[in-house]
């Protein structure tokens, strides 16, 4: 089973940055590129794209807390496949964002793991694009 975590700070407070990471009609703004996400219920979604195993789109099972600002998932037909988003205040309006994904039939260390370590940082990264973006629209 391989574990896989990445942290990033964001530039603006938690709520703001909760409100762009569960928000399913824009997750694919910051999401890796290959990946596809749509709401198709509640409590559900559908992910497609070339980093999902398979052909089709396949279903999910996502969960979004705003109490806890935190975003939980998992696949539906791939149980292997879950993960979390976590958002925690920081400093002066600022936040943290830690996204973990566990994968029950990937090996932790070599090359996939590696690029696995780096669609996180960089979906964070977007993700930050993405939360930037959305107060300089507000301001």
């Amino acid at each position: 089973m391989a574990e896989f975590e990445a942290t990033r700070g964001m530039p603006a407070d938690s709520m703001i940055v909760f409100g762009v990471a569960s928000d399913v009609e824009i997750m694919d703004r910051w999401l890796p590129q290959g990946l596809t996400v749509t709401g198709s219920g509640p409590g559900t979604v559908e992910a497609g794209g070339d980093l999902v195993p398979g052909t089709g789109p396949h279903e999910g099972l996502f969960r979004a807390s705003d109490e806890q600002l935190r975003v939980e998932w998992g696949g539906r037909d791939h149980p292997g496949y879950a993960g979390w988003l976590q958002v925690s205040d920081a400093a002066s309006g600022t936040s943290e964002v830690t996204v973990h994904i566990s994968l029950l039939n990937e090996p932790a260390s070599g090359a996939h793991a590696d690029e696995m370590c780096e669609l996180l940082d960089r979906s964070l990264g977007q993700l930050a694009d993405e939360v930037r973006r959305r107060v300089d629209d507000a301001g």
